[in-house]
């Protein structure tokens, strides 16, 4: 890494440079969204400080906003955040397509499950009953933005985990296959809370920062229950909306 000057008796304390420095290359693109920074003491040998004039200059880059430090991972500039519509028709590809980015998934795993008291609840259907549940991963530009647990009757769908394999792992097109043309969201409830291990390795976001979470139920177009879901979302890229 090429050493930049930064002036000694500018009446500019040193940190403060290099914030200002840092700042600069972030807001004109040349370290980019997402993008991981240099350690600090790749840092300190470019500005040729110690590493406690560069810790102070990223504690006051992440105050800004600017970039996040993640525990044994690093620090990172900040990300584009994806506004991420909630509408009577909710559908991941087309909402991440809209906004000029390459929506992507894959699934995780197709489980048999039993109905808790919340699959039952929101399915209309006793506890215990059988229910599959589908794990997927969705990401933005090759970036994750969503862990969803997708929970669906198997006396309604008796062959979803084929029509999700042969749709290339599409639970649209599985649903569409299954008899179930259109659905559209009942309800959605918003929460937040910190992630589980598996949420946050998935995601790839720190066990320490909050995870948005939703709790969905969709219907056909009889208004009959046909999917209870739980999606998980990183809060530092994913900000939710609500459409009518």
């Amino acid at each position: 890494m090429a050493a930049t000057a930064i002036a000694r008796r500018a009446g500019v304390t040193l940190w403060r440079q290099i914030e200002s420095i840092l700042a600069g290359e972030l807001a004109s693109g040349a370290i980019k969204p997402g993008q991981k920074l240099p350690t600090e003491q790749q840092l300190s040998a470019r500005f040729r400080v110690n590493r406690h004039t560069v810790r102070r200059a990223m504690v006051e880059l992440e105050r800004r906003g600017l970039i996040r430090i993640e525990q044994g991972r690093g620090t990172f500039a900040a990300d584009d955040v994806i506004d991420y519509a909630l509408s009577p028709r909710t559908r991941f590809s087309e909402i991440i397509a809209r906004q000029n980015r390459e929506p992507s998934g894959r699934i995780l795993r197709v489980a048999e499950v039993l109905a808790d008291e919340a699959a039952a609840k929101a399915l209309g259907v006793r506890c215990g009953r059988l229910l599959w549940r589908i794990d997927r991963l969705g990401s933005a530009d090759g970036r994750p933005v969503s862990f969803a647990r997708h929970h669906f009757p198997q006396s309604r769908f008796p062959r979803l985990p084929d029509a999700v394999s042969d749709s290339g792992g599409s639970i649209t097109r599985a649903l569409a296959a299954s008899g179930v043309a259109e659905y559209f969201r009942r309800s959605t409830r918003i929460g937040a809370r910190l992630p589980m291990p598996e949420e946050a390795e998935l995601l790839e976001h720190p066990r320490s920062r909050a995870v948005l979470v939703t709790e969905a139920v969709n219907v056909d177009a009889e208004g009959v229950p046909i999917e209870y879901g739980v999606a998980v979302y990183p809060a530092g890229r994913v900000q939710l909306s609500v459409e009518f």
